[in-house]
């Protein structure tokens, strides 16, 4: 491990925000900053979001300890799935995953993955320990600051799709991946209706 990779990415996070804050300023030339901006940090990357159906519920009913098992069981069977389809994880965020990948189709393949783990380990679990996932998947030009932070459309895009469209087994995809994957033999993409998607088709990813 870089004993300076710590130090590397708080110079990187200061560094956006001190940019931000220049284009605040009054009669600040923000076309000359936001190039800047997105020459350091903007980069190409497939985002999966993912979050568990239900999970606030079944945390009210059965109490916090259901809460840390579920999250447990999800982090056991389907962070290896990740790494296995060369997933970077971002972000952990008490049932929520986004992770990043460099092609789309790999995205799509990992979060395909991840469902059919879960259907593999839900058929010996009781309804209310079954890890129901729900994954949103989008792709484009983003920010990346380090290891730590993402912005971008398609990063809002896929986060939506995860957490608030997607049902319980489902994977739902922006226009652009989409658009980036083309025809599969494997799967076919049906569109659905998204209001929470402004300006883009969403799909839903259903194998073959």
């Amino acid at each position: 491990m870089d004993p300076h990779r710590d130090d590397e990415l708080k110079g990187s996070s200061a560094r956006l925000w001190s940019l931000v804050a220049e284009r605040a300023r009054p009669g600040a030339d923000v076309a000359s900053i936001d190039r800047r901006i997105w020459d350091l940090f903007g980069e190409d990357w497939a985002i999966l979001f993912t979050d568990l159906a239900g999970f606030s519920r079944n945390v009210a009913e059965f109490g916090i300890l259901h809460f840390l098992e579920v999250i447990h069981q999800q982090r056991r069977s389907l962070l290896p799935v990740v790494a296995a389809h060369d997933g970077l994880l971002i972000k952990s965020d008490a049932d929520s995953f986004l992770v990043l990948f460099r092609r789309p189709d790999r995205a799509v393949d990992c979060a395909l993955a991840m469902q059919a783990e879960c259907e593999r380990i839900n058929q010996e679990r009781a309804p209310e320990r079954k890890v129901l996932l729900c994954a949103g998947i989008g792709y484009g030009r983003i920010l990346r600051v380090g290891d730590d932070d993402v912005w971008g459309r398609e990063v809002n895009a896929a986060s939506k799709l995860g957490e608030d469209t997607a049902r319980a087994g489902e994977v739902l995809v922006t226009e652009a991946v989409r658009a980036a994957i083309g025809e599969r033999a494997d799967c076919a993409l049906e569109p659905i209706e998204s209001p929470l998607v402004a300006g883009s088709g969403a799909y839903r990813v259903r194998r073959v």
